[in-house]
């Protein structure tokens, strides 16, 4: 196949009248359209306005997407310990397969290709399925819980890790090795040391498994943190194992310097969250600090209900303009610099190799976006487009692996229009969960 269009390679390499040529699941080409043209005459052409390299979801909860406006405007401990977990605790395996489905098919169709996206502790099995079946890239994990957690959702450690090894042995490589696994615990609070430093050792049996927990999100989720172990929060993941070069480590809105320095030191991944920290009042991330520093940092929408949208292209234009704000400085994180965070960065946090550019010999991971729009006129600068004026709903194509997933609004694999009916006919029993939330 080749597609042609206004080519944005990565944050730096823009080709007018460009192309891309796919072949099997690698990009075999990217240059000059009426080149590569003339020396690939028997491909397929297709043509599209801008194609950019599929977006990457830092951090995501596909199987909250079912709960999208049902706590908003609530703090974020009372928001996950009075509504989310409890709807998470109420989803059956048919629930909880509806939930992921739903949230994959957004990400698909609005430009997101690779997800790290942080499951339930029941049901996991089915959102890997899921993932496999609507054929997205991801780093999923089942969420591990065994301290101040909701009935439903509180499980023996042993009992958690030992699920977690069965899920490994069964899908880390699954998929053509689309989908990857990352051991999962919610956070400090909800997790016993024991609980954390298993997560380390069982990541540190298997090749290539990764650890994926939130961090450092809320000031009472903080103090919680160091009134138990007597730590800061980073400080006591450091302590028990949970950082490294194969950790992602959402949010980290609230660190101190000597965080930090451990940060850096051990090469930590960050997930940038900004709609969500927002919204949920979290605060603002210390982004051009960590990027000074040397850490990776990659974008995430986190979960549903408290963004509400899984559009990487929202949460772009967000990213920047938050940064801009709090530094009153109108050249802080620009365009360039987001773009990265939502591309290689993200595929550098998830441990996919050759993903994040559209680059020969790397994986055909591509969108094609509609500029046929007057946000799009005149269009001056496209990668300043897709940051700051784009939406999730300009997408037209998305390919995987070098299979077409959408196309014009059209899922090619599924059966988009089923698997909302069902989402729908989940019954989360939302007047219950108001009605038991103080």
């Amino acid at each position: 196949m080749l597609l042609r269009g206004t080519v944005v390679a990565d944050a730096h390499t823009v080709i007018r009248d460009g192309a891309v040529v796919v072949e099997d699941d690698r990009i075999a080409a990217v240059g000059d359209a009426a080149s590569l043209e003339e020396n690939h005459p028997d491909h397929e052409i297709t043509d599209h306005d801008v194609l950019a390299p599929g977006l990457v979801g830092g951090h995501i909860h596909s199987v909250q997407s079912l709960g999208r406006g049902i706590a908003d405007d609530t703090a974020l401990l009372d928001w996950l310990f009075d509504y989310i977990l409890p709807m998470e605790a109420n989803l059956d395996a048919d629930g909880m397969e509806a939930a992921a489905k739903l949230g994959y098919l957004e990400c698909i169709e609005s430009g997101t290709t690779t997800c790290i996206d942080h499951l339930s502790v029941a049901h996991a099995d089915r959102a890997f399925e899921a993932a496999g079946e609507i054929g997205i890239r991801g780093r999923l994990g089942k969420v591990l819980m065994d301290q101040e957690s909701p009935d439903g959702l509180l499980e023996e450690t042993d009992a958690g890790l030992d699920e977690s090894e069965q899920l490994i042995q069964e899908y880390h490589g699954a998929f053509d090795d689309r989908i990857r696994y990352a051991v999962t615990p919610r956070f400090a609070v909800s997790c016993s040391e024991d609980c954390l430093r298993g997560a380390r050792e069982l990541a540190d049996k298997y090749d290539g498994v990764t650890i994926h927990t939130h961090a450092s999100e809320n000031q009472d989720e903080i103090e919680t943190v160091e009134r138990e172990t007597g730590y800061r929060n980073i400080h006591w993941l450091d302590e028990v194992g949970l950082t490294g070069e194969d950790v992602v480590l959402a949010h980290c809105v609230h660190t101190d310097e000597t965080e930090r320095e451990v940060l850096a030191e051990t090469g930590t991944h960050v997930t940038y969250c900004p709609s969500s920290n927002m919204k949920l009042a979290s605060g603002i991330a210390p982004v051009p600090d960590y990027l000074d520093r040397g850490i990776n940092v990659a974008l995430g929408n986190d979960g549903p209900p408290c963004n509400n949208t899984l559009d990487p292209f929202t949460e772009m234009r967000q990213a920047s303009l938050l940064q801009k704000v709090d530094a009153l400085d109108p050249t802080s994180t620009p365009a360039e610099t987001v773009f990265e965070m939502a591309t290689v960065n993200g595929a550098d946090a998830a441990g996919f190799e050759r993903v994040g550019k559209l680059e020969e010999g790397w994986k055909a991971d591509i969108i094609g976006l509609s500029t046929d729009l007057t946000r799009a006129t005149p269009l001056h600068d496209v990668l300043s487009h897709l940051v700051f004026a784009a939406h999730g709903d300009d997408v037209e194509f998305t390919m995987v692996d070098g299979n077409v997933l959408y196309e014009d609004g059209e899922f090619a694999h599924v059966d988009a229009a089923a698997i909302r009916r069902e989402a729908r006919s989940v019954d989360l029993d939302i007047d219950a969960l108001a009605a038991e939330a103080p």
